[in-house]
């Protein structure tokens, strides 16, 4: 999948834009705060139908101004792809694909799949599970329509059975109407997440030895309570102690994915350099899996890629990314070093831009 032309009007920093890209390596130099980000962060909405950074939709707008508009122009297999989306302070999000609204946005999850390193990505290592499971989630939704409807049963039937202990409701058979969804939705949701893992896992650990050249020992494990059995019972025996706390303790929302490095947590002893290998790794490994699984090679946008980065794992990530195996690419940096070696390594087929203020100016 190729994007080919992007306009942009109104969104954070950036006034208007109107760009066109390479099919191969598109870079974006300037200081800190000029809006490399909000560019790659424009790419990322019209995907996912949202921003990356999680912020609510009128915080995208302009300051000063009401509404933002996207457009994407794509090259997907041959064919061409007209992708939308409009926001106005206090009005419904518009998406369209060739001009047509979708119904339900989560129908457009995966049809542009992307994958996207950020600064940001920290917090997979530093933070709960909420965000290593929503990075599970993330990619097994772009190719499994199935997991991502299941996923959405699910976390309702939650937000039910939460409902009623917050209320303090002791009625057994309401709380099994919802746990009997739970169930149903929770089982396929662990055995997809489990299948996933098995076959990524081998795939990151690759990536991590090509990057940090094979001299550190590293580990992803899956945890769920759905490995002990069915979802079931273990509602029934903790229902007492969640009408206490208000919230319910069991299920797949509370799986997570621990990350380690030798015998110990990342978060607890990583080195910045470990950390941020650990992340491109992981964002690599996720890139080599939708392009194996999905209908078309993923975009890649490399936000900040080569901070807390030895001279050593930036030579063999621009090795990495300078291959045959990726298809179109977008980088941002502060300066040229490291993307005139990239350039140095894949040809002629690339764009600069320098970015000032919200403003891209083809170098």
């Amino acid at each position: 999948m190729i994007l080919s032309r992007l306009s942009i009007l109104n969104f954070k920093n950036i006034e208007q834009a109107d760009l066109e890209f390479s099919s191969k390596m598109n870079f974006f130099l300037g200081n800190n705060g000029m809006g490399k980000s909000n560019l790659l962060d424009a790419v990322y909405y019209l995907s996912f139908c949202k921003s990356y950074t999680h912020i609510v939709d009128s915080q995208n707008i302009r300051h000063g101004q009401d509404f933002f508009i996207l457009q994407g122009f794509y090259d997907r297999g041959g064919t061409p792809e007209e992708i939308y989306c409009g926001i106005k302070r206090g009005q419904k999000k518009r998406f369209k694909r060739n001009k047509k609204e979708y119904e339900r946005l989560s129908d457009h999850i995966g049809f542009m799949p992307l994958v996207m390193v950020a600064p940001s990505d920290s917090e997979l290592i530093r933070d709960g599970s909420e965000e290593r499971r929503k990075f599970i989630d993330l990619v097994i939704s772009q190719f499994d329509k199935t997991y991502l409807d299941k996923l959405i049963r699910y976390n309702n039937a939650l937000s039910q059975r939460n409902s009623l202990l917050k209320q303090e409701v002791r009625d057994a058979v309401l709380y099994e109407i919802w746990e009997e969804q739970m169930a149903e939705n929770a089982r396929f949701i662990y055995e997809s997440r489990d299948s996933f893992l098995k076959e990524f896992i081998p795939v990151f650990q690759r990536f991590y030895d090509l990057i940090s050249g094979g001299n550190e020992q590293v580990r992803l494990e899956y945890d769920s309570h759905l490995a002990k059995g069915s979802l079931i019972p273990q509602l029934e025996e903790v229902r007492g102690r969640d009408l206490i706390l208000g919230y319910t303790t069991r299920g797949v929302h509370k799986d997570d994915l621990e990350m380690s490095l030798g015998e110990y947590p990342m978060k607890r002893i990583g080195s910045q350099g470990q950390c941020k290998t650990f992340l491109v790794a992981l964002k690599l490994a996720q890139f080599e899996f939708l392009k194996l699984h999905g209908s078309t090679t993923p975009v890649l946008l490399l936000d900040d890629l080569f901070d807390k980065l030895d001279a050593e794992r930036v030579a063999r990530i621009v090795e990495l990314v300078s291959g045959d195996s990726f298809g179109q690419i977008f980088i941002t940096d502060t300066n040229r070093e490291y993307l005139d070696e990239i350039v140095r390594k894949t040809g002629n087929d690339y764009h600069i831009y320098s970015v000032d203020k919200g403003k891209f100016t083809r170098i």
